[in-house]
């Protein structure tokens, strides 16, 4: 089913702007019946692929996040309630939010979309396909939270100092350039539960793959500056902390959770759950897999394949 997008909207001031080596998202502000959004979506007509981005993110965040899936789908961008130039005011609960995404599709013209989750993005994708079943035809979650979700243990004071201020992320940054190895081992070291041998290992990895190596710093970048995600990021945690479990079960599209076994920041029971109580839901468990590991994992390619298998399977007609 070939769809066209209404073109709508104003430029948001930073005309292009680059999330991964060669690839640009042309940010612009939409205002739809629910509220202001700032969106990006790829040229074309065709099947249309729209992330729901985590926390500390925004449009360049979740356009990484998606970005496996642009040569086969057309993609579709925006920074949720409270990230970056979409005012927390657009959709503060779960409800509300869900409710903007088909806010946004009709603005767009758009009737069905498949729905990518990561991280904390996932409460918002659950209850989207919960609340819009018909403008939705498949879902896909990675390390996504289905329930109560707060800081992991992980984030101690030094690491919160790092990745929830702006002084903080200067200084990963300039880790980055001066001491790679020391910055992605501070990502496992905060994002997944390794053993000395386990951290070498994917430390390596990183440290030898380009595409593992490029995501990860890329990806860090779209979490600065942390001021204009800070009233996202901390409504993210306000609503999670009072969750028990979403009612997954209501969800009928075709659903594929992805998770990794070592996760330790959105833990592996989240995906457990959801891939339980979802009928027919089918699920990747990535061995050894961190945070981040449907992008920066040795099974990681793998893992996008099969992701791409399964929305062509199930894109409209």
């Amino acid at each position: 089913m070939a769809q066209k997008v209404k073109k709508t909207g104003k430029d948001t001031g930073e005309s292009r702007i680059e999330v991964l080596k060669d690839v640009f998202i042309s940010p612009r502000i939409i205002e739809t019946r629910l509220g202001t959004v700032e969106i990006d979506i790829t040229e074309g007509d065709g099947p249309v692929l729209l992330g729901s981005h985590g926390g500390l993110g925004g449009i360049d965040q979740c356009r990484a996040a998606i970005d496996f899936a642009g040569k086969d789908f057309r993609l579709l961008s925006l920074s949720r309630p409270g990230y970056l130039n979409t005012p927390l005011e657009s959709g503060k609960t779960l409800d509300e939010q869900a409710d903007l995404f088909a806010a946004v599709l009709d603005e767009l013209g758009i009737d069905r979309v498949a729905v990518f989750s990561i991280s904390a993005g996932g409460p918002f994708a659950y209850t989207f396909a919960i609340r819009h079943p018909d403008r939705i035809w498949a879902l896909i979650t990675a390390d996504s939270v289905s329930g109560y979700y707060d800081l992991p243990e992980t984030a101690g004071p030094l690491t919160q100092m790092i990745f929830l201020s702006d002084t903080g992320q200067r200084l990963l940054q300039k880790m980055t350039k001066a001491r790679p190895d020391a910055f992605i081992k501070e990502i496992f070291r905060s994002e997944a539960y390794y053993t000395k041998e386990q951290m070498k290992k994917h430390l390596d990895f990183v440290m030898n793959d380009p595409y593992a190596y490029g995501f990860a710093t890329a990806f860090m970048n779209t979490m600065y500056p942390y001021k204009p995600r800070k009233a996202g990021t901390e409504n993210d945690v306000a609503i999670t902390r009072t969750l028990s479990h979403l009612p997954v079960e209501e969800i009928t599209c075709p659903t594929l959770v992805i998770h990794g076994t070592h996760d330790a920041d959105v833990k592996l029971y989240d995906g457990v759950y959801a891939y339980e109580h979802i009928e027919n839901a089918e699920r990747i468990w990535i061995e050894e897999g961190s945070h981040l590991c449907f992008w920066i994992n040795p099974k990681s390619k793998e893992a996008q394949l099969y992701a791409l298998e399964f929305l062509k399977r199930h894109m409209p007609k």
